[in-house]
């Protein structure tokens, strides 16, 4: 790939017009994102409520594992203001219909994640903790699965989520909270303004399961919150960027990864796949960044440092040694 004189990130790849219409923001789309987002997850409790049984309630936990990432995306993408027009729309839409529903606070994961794209790959970056841990040995890897698979910790996150909610720990969207000594005043605002969003949205999935006769069908939901949930937030965030280059360049230190059907159903929702393009321009909204991929590919932006073909493929990098030399 030859970049263009003087320039550099998406600019030395992609001319300004190309740029523009990638970071240009639709209402409806981003509308369209939420409600099949939502629409899938009543589609996956009615799946149970017809049919119980094993097959269909192991089916559910999954599709409602995958939603749950799917929302956190959506949360991710309001914290960039780029999916709604208005930071208005972004900022209702990313904390109490994708944000709070699934534990995660979008004015903090905002502070966090924008440092995290201004100091990727740096010993100053605050997600360096995701990825340090790998590569690890094939043995390391499948205790991590499993941790998360049989909800060990699922466990441990929501104890961690508590503390740094009250105030005990400081925010993380990664590792390394520090332990703090809040007043019981602070403990007590904590509790209403950080923990009531998700007492209040999790209470209304609750209610509304309820009123339609099947209550109990919220345990999925949590069921899937300490299992799936995490398992495919792991995966995603292992091809994001472990076992790629100590760089400040994107072109080095991130990673895109093709997402099958599958994939896209639990750890690549949204076209969270795309994450060297959402690196080199991290404005561009989600359902722009296949049609950005396809710009940086016929441009030779990829290579076997930054590219993926599949999830396989991913997980094979983490338990064994890079072929290039950090």
């Amino acid at each position: 790939m030859r970049a263009k004189t003087g320039q550099t990130g998406a600019l030395a790849i992609l001319d300004r017009e190309e740029i523009r219409a990638l970071t240009t923001r639709s209402d409806f789309r981003a509308i369209v994102s939420v409600l099949t987002t939502w629409s899938i997850i009543a589609a996956s409790f009615a799946l149970v409520a017809k049919w119980p049984g094993p097959l269909t309630i192991a089916i559910a936990v999954i599709v409602l594992g995958g939603r749950q990432l799917a929302l956190a995306v959506l949360m991710h993408e309001c914290a960039h203001a780029s999916l709604f027009r208005t930071r208005r729309l972004n900022d209702f839409a990313g904390h109490w219909l994708c944000g709070a529903p699934v534990w995660s606070d979008l004015f903090r994961y905002r502070e966090h994640h924008l440092r995290h794209h201004t100091r990727t790959g740096t010993d100053d970056d605050p997600d360096l903790g995701l990825v340090t841990p790998f590569p690890t040995t094939r043995g390391g890897l499948a205790r991590k699965l499993l941790r998360d698979i049989t909800g060990i910790a699922g466990v441990r996150r929501i104890f961690g989520l508590i503390a740094m909610d009250l105030g005990f720990l400081s925010y993380t969207a990664s590792t390394g909270a520090r332990r703090i000594s809040p007043s019981p005043l602070a403990i007590a605002r904590n509790a209403v303004t950080r923990i009531g969003p998700v007492v209040v949205t999790n209470a209304m999935i609750a209610l509304s399961l309820n009123w339609l006769g099947h209550g109990r069908l919220y345990l999925l939901w949590f069921l899937a919150y300490l299992t799936t949930f995490g398992l495919f937030l792991r995966v995603r965030s292992m091809a994001e960027h472990a076992c790629t280059e100590r760089s400040e360049d994107p072109l080095l230190n991130t990673r895109t990864t093709i997402a099958s059907l599958l994939a896209r159903l639990t750890v690549a929702p949204h076209n969270v796949n795309y994450h060297l393009e959402h690196h080199l321009l991290m404005t561009v909204p989600h359902y722009r960044l296949a049609a950005m991929h396809r710009l940086l590919r016929e441009r030779g932006a990829f290579n076997e440092r930054n590219f993926a073909p599949d999830y396989g493929q991913v997980l094979k990098q983490m338990h064994a040694a890079p072929s290039w030399t950090p």
